[in-house]
């Protein structure tokens, strides 16, 4: 067995946890939530009234923000900070990498006097200036135009980020270029608030309701898989890529379905009761932790928050599980497919919207009856059919592509589950009726001693992109890895379009009373359900005669990145997108293009890691295992004893051929795809994805047939099963 392989086995069989055990009967959870973040307690408490109120309302009502309140609120989070042991302050913004950035300043300055002194001040709060030039723009920006801009994001608490050695003040922050455009994801994610609220208000008021805020809301479900360290520094493949391009599938995976909610170990354990605690003091209100279907798979869930505080706490729960995970021996893998042949990650995103008082996707007792919330139901039934591709471009990425539509995860098109009693409710009004449907009832579980338990309106389909689950639109199809930015952008902008079609109907109908209002209503619902009805599916969406049906009902149907990005690019989602002052042409297309490029450059380096791969570590173990056989073939022989080549023929053939496969793939890398980044994206579906395919194929038969002792790298039995 190679060394590194017998090492990690060694290491990982071997494991003694060495973090120190938390105790939360010294500290209980409910102490410490919050108590890194700079949030509505710290700022009561450490602000004079008439700052603290100025602040609330444009947190609350998105008034502009006061500039002259922002020295006070910059001396407050100061002197917060460093008596939490803090030294610098950071920016945190989110380019367009998909990843964090930020930069660190101290706060000490010199005071002329051989001395130094603490200072924040409102101009160092509310701005900051990062060099921009190497972070992607698109063509938005040449690259010697290096000038970049952070601004506070007040809608979003400052926190403390805590470190062995240190703690930083961390302030989330938009980012934008010299010219005021958007080089980020929150940027457009704070304008797609604005309009969805703006539109939404709107609504209600047609409805007799006050103009109080309305806001988009979030609650993104996580999953991820586990892998010892040992392991992980063993595969290259691991390290570079975040899923392993070679590995047989092991005798046992997944189809027991004893993974399932069962019981965690201990190790694992271990690290999620900590993770929690980590995500607790930054107030990311996580409730749910679990065992996932696949071996080695997990998921943590929160609670709804406002979108763009989601947004950023998951990107903090992102590096917490990383950050933590290291503590306990174990890499946290957020590929959404980091092994073949079992279920991948997503990162379901749970959308609803609501104010403060009331969420205005709940149903009520009898949705039929329930004017509002069929208006703003109908206003998502027409935004995901009239933008299925805006939406299926914002979840397109190159590590989504393993996931969807592989009968674990939603199929690449898009559809809306609305289940029986809705969906009944819907096409009734369809049809020129009232919309009447039968009550949901209770379920009756043939138990005694169990209580009735009330039956929901309708089943959930695990099979559907974008579900109706009680009171919000699950959008399961946003992979493991990617920020919810985006498809929360794409959300809130689509819909907010759709909720300007339908106010805009009913106020043209000049209604009085609420039974015109209705009667306008119903004749607005019924246009719609003619146009875009066709999105509703209840069925399963993992059988080929859905893949019919939907050609049929005439629905996209772009079966990967390649696809699906050239695919958004029309004037009506131009249109929309500017229409709401969301994002500019220049900017939607600029990003269109940073998307391609980022995935060819994700399967760039995925074919040249598989290259030398093959190459360097499982070709010479084919080699050396056929001398080996070679050898005992000869030696039987001249002791005039029986021998059977079998094996070795076997062997001989497959490894001739991985050979012949290694040459392909480093002809289609070799390649040089001509034209625009499009061009060189269905390149590489079309030809490089298929080579690495074909030279897996062969590595994973070889993975069966090479003595143990000589393959080289870890096997999915291992990783998988090894705790």
């Amino acid at each position: 067995m190679s060394n590194a392989r017998l090492n990690a086995i060694a290491a990982v069989t071997n494991y003694r946890a060495t973090a120190q055990a938390l105790d939360f009967s010294k500290t209980p959870a409910s102490d410490i939530f919050g108590s890194n973040v700079f949030d509505d307690r710290a700022m009561q408490a450490r602000l004079p009234k008439a700052t603290y109120q100025a602040l609330r309302r444009t947190i609350d009502k998105g008034e502009a923000l006061d500039v002259s309140v922002a020295d006070e609120v910059a001396v407050a989070m100061r002197d917060w900070a460093i008596e939490k042991g803090a030294t610098h302050y950071a920016h945190v913004f989110y380019p367009l990498t998909g990843l964090t950035a930020e930069k660190h300043d101290s706060f000490l300055e010199p005071d002329g006097k051989g001395g130094a002194l603490a200072e924040f001040s409102a101009k160092q709060l509310i701005k900051g200036e990062p060099d921009a030039s190497s972070f992607p723009s698109g063509g938005i920006r040449a690259t010697f135009e290096a000038r970049g801009y952070t601004a506070w994001d007040v809608t979003s608490p400052a926190y403390i980020l805590e470190n062995p050695n240190g703690t930083t003040l961390c302030i989330p922050t938009a980012f934008c270029s010299w010219t005021g455009e958007a080089l980020d994801k929150k940027t457009p994610l704070l304008r797609s608030m604005q309009a969805l609220n703006a539109q939404a208000q709107r609504l209600l008021k047609i409805f007799g309701h006050g103009a109080e805020r309305v806001y988009a809301t979030a609650g993104c479900e996580q999953e991820y898989f586990l892998v010892d360290r040992n392991f992980f520094f063993a595969r290259p493949d691991l390290i570079s890529a975040g899923r392993t391009l070679f590995g047989a599938k092991p005798p046992k995976g997944q189809e027991m379905e004893d993974q399932y909610f069962g019981a965690i170990p201990e190790r694992v354990l271990a690290f999620m009761l900590e993770v929690e605690r980590e995500l607790y003091k930054l107030g990311v209100p996580v409730k749910t932790r679990h065992n996932e279907v696949a071996p080695g798979q997990y998921e943590l869930a929160p609670v709804y928050e406002n979108a763009n505080v989601a947004a950023d706490h998951q990107y903090l729960t992102m590096t917490v599980l990383q950050r933590v995970a290291q503590k306990y021996g174990m890499t946290c893998l957020l590929h959404e497919k980091p092994f073949a042949g079992i279920n991948g990650s997503g990162k379901h995103l749970n959308w609803s919207l609501g104010t403060k008082k009331a969420n205005l996707l709940e149903p009520g007792d009898t949705p039929h009856d329930n004017m509002q919330f069929l208006a703003f139901c109908a206003a998502v039934i027409r935004a995901v059919d009239k933008h299925a591709t805006l939406l299926r471009a914002s979840i397109s990425h190159a590590g989504n592509d393993h996931r969807l539509g592989a009968n674990e995860a939603p199929p690449a098109i898009l559809s809306i589950f609305l289940g029986e009693q809705l969906t009944e409710v819907f096409e009734n009004i369809a049809k020129g009726g009232t919309g009447k449907s039968k009550s949901p009832g209770f379920l009756t579980v043939g138990v005694d001693t169990l209580p009735p338990l009330p039956k929901d309106a309708g089943d959930r389909n695990r099979t559907s992109p974008f579900a109706f689950t009680g009171n919000k639109f699950e959008f399961r199809a946003v992979g493991s890895s990617q920020s919810v930015a985006g498809p929360l952008v794409i959300l809130n902008t689509i819909i907010a379009d759709s909720i300007d079609y339908i106010a805009g109907e009913l106020e043209a109908a000049k209604t009085k009373s609420p039974a015109e209002l209705g009667a306008a209503l119903q004749k607005t619902i019924r246009k719609i359900m003619k146009d875009h009805g066709r999105i509703i599916f209840n069925g399963d969406g993992y059988t080929d005669a859905w893949q019919k049906e939907a050609a049929k009902r005439g629905l996209p149907n772009a079966r990967n990145t390649a696809e699906a990005i050239p695919a958004c690019q029309t004037k009506e989602n131009d249109d929309v997108l500017a229409r709401f002052k969301v994002l500019s042409n220049r900017e939607f297309h600029s990003r269109n293009e940073i998307y391609l490029e980022k995935y060819v450059k994700d399967v760039m380096i995925e074919a040249r890691l598989a290259f030398e791969i093959a190459k360097t570590m499982i070709f010479p173990a084919a080699v050396e295992y056929q001398n080996r056989l070679a050898g005992t073939s000869i030696a039987l022989k001249s002791l005039g004893k029986k021998h059977c080549t079998t094996v070795l023929d076997e062997l001989g053939q497959l490894t001739a051929d991985f050979q012949r496969r290694i040459a392909d793939l480093r002809k289609a890398i070799d390649h040089e795809a001509k034209g625009d980044v499009a061009v060189h994206a269905a390149y590489c579906r079309k030809k490089i994805v298929p080579a690495m395919d074909a030279l897996r194929e062969v590595a994973d038969q070889l993975e069966g047939i090479v003595a143990d002792d000589l393959w080289p790298l870890p096997t999915y039995q291992e990783m998988l099963f090894i705790k």
